[in-house]
């Protein structure tokens, strides 16, 4: 190992708090799908940054609106406006309209029927704050919702339509209330006891829901395909069932689309496509709004907004500027037609190159390739092997990432060729064919 990343380990090792479990590589610089380290290794990049790097690596639109902005104005608070803030909001609201979700069918620029006129986005700084937002806003509505059907007053401390309803192996986040709805004993053990009233099911069973959501349920969070929990997808007539439980309950539903949201299925949403009868009330996001710059944001129907007024909440940093100029800028291009048309010809290529792996590796995969879009995972009947694929896809220059007990994830920028899927899959494939071997 050269000085230079051994300098870095070292200093790392010394000052930064341990919790992340990494290989001893540094990296150094990219561009559009490659990464270089300090010693001059070239990587395809899989990973994404987990998910974020829409525009891959060093997009000179990004540095370009980065440094014009970053002159002008970088932070205000939120005790100023500024015109940044309300662009990427109509973009969030109208491309939702467009392209489908939260209640619009896609084509759609009037609100669905009984409801008001639109939406309401709340920017944070993460994935994370924004579940927490989604949390809280979903406690708000539930507590108007008990004091118009039982006559008492919102601060009752007799009001029980306070339980969140969340599914194994969802992953929310780690600050504690989105902590509480991720229930993985290896995040959540350390840390209890967490928030009361969090009760957990289990994906796709339709058995459960009765029991699951009730009158004191105020909200239900699932990903619309679940990502850290190993690529697993929410079958439509469950997200149906679980969308007509909420509305007899009055509980409100929130789909998680962090990492899953934003075009990397193709679509504006993952439940774009969806029937509406299968649309949540609100959707958060994160990830690839800003291609790497830290932002979030919570996107809400106005029957839901309506119940939140000044004060209520708030954010410091959430909502900057140079954040929100970012993101317009990348929200613009990702949902061009034509960069939306090239997302959906090289998910099918990816999908199709995949789908052959199980045939020819029976013993080691999964027979069904999971996911859709540009987030698929492989399966393995070993919990070992997904880390083991890993480690030797880096050595060979590939940068994967595991998912759940059981998957490697595959989430490559948006800008991704067919190029560069023949060259990944290519790698795998013989880093399977070792495996196999061994």
């Amino acid at each position: 190992m050269s000085p230079l990343p051994e300098a870095v380990l070292d200093r790392t090792e010394r000052y930064i708090l341990p919790v992340y479990a990494r290989p001893p590589v540094v990296m150094s610089h990219g561009k559009g799908m490659y990464i270089w380290d300090t010693d001059g290794r070239e990587y395809l990049d899989f990973s994404a940054g987990i998910a974020v790097n829409a525009l891959g690596h060093a997009d000179e639109g990004v540095a370009q609106v980065l440094a014009t902005e970053a002159q002008k104005l970088l932070h205000t608070g939120n005790v100023f406006h500024h015109q940044w803030a309300g662009k990427l909001a109509e973009l969030l609201v109208t491309l939702t309209q467009r392209e489908g979700g939260v209640g619009w069918e896609a084509g759609s620029m009037h609100p669905p029927s009984g409801q008001t006129n639109g939406a309401k986005v709340f920017f944070s700084n993460s994935g994370t704050e924004a579940n927490e937002g989604a949390l809280k806003i979903a406690r708000k509505v539930g507590k108007a919702r008990w004091t118009k059907a039982s006559g008492k007053q919102a601060d009752d401390l007799s009001c029980d339509k306070y339980e969140i309803v969340c599914f194994e192996n969802a992953f929310h986040g780690r600050s504690m209330g989105a902590l509480s709805v991720t229930p993985n004993a290896k995040y959540q053990k350390p840390f209890t006891p967490l928030i009361p009233g969090v009760k957990v099911g289990k994906l796709n069973a339709m058995e459960d829901l009765d029991k699951l959501v009730n009158e004191q349920t105020c909200a239900v969070i699932v990903e619309p395909i679940q990502g850290e929990g190993g690529i697993r997808a929410a079958d439509i007539a469950w997200l149906k069932a679980l969308r007509k439980k909420c509305d007899e309950t009055g509980a409100v539903l929130i789909y998680d689309e962090i990492q899953c949201g934003l075009f990397r299925t193709g679509a504006m949403w993952a439940h774009s496509t969806l029937p509406i009868d299968a649309h949540p009330d609100i959707v958060t996001m994160a990830k690839p709004l800003a291609n790497g710059y830290p932002i979030g944001a919570i996107l809400m129907r106005d029957d839901i907004a309506e119940t939140m007024t000044a004060g209520t909440h708030g954010t410091t940093f959430g909502g900057s500027p140079l954040a929100c100029a970012l993101g317009y800028h990348v929200l613009s291009r990702v949902s061009e037609r034509p960069f939306v048309a090239n997302v959906a010809e090289s998910s099918a290529y990816l999908h199709g190159r995949l789908s052959l792996l199980p045939n020819w590796f029976p013993e080691i995969l999964q027979p069904e390739v999971r996911g859709r879009g540009l987030i698929l995972g492989l399966g393995f009947k070993k919990q070992s092997h997904p880390a083991k694929l890993t480690e030797l896809a880096r050595e060979r220059g590939l940068l994967l990432l595991t998912a759940g007990t059981d998957a490697v994830r595959l989430v490559p920028s948006l800008i991704i060729s067919q190029a560069e899927i023949d060259q990944a899959v290519d790698v795998i494939e013989s880093c399977l064919h070792v495996m196999q071997t061994q």
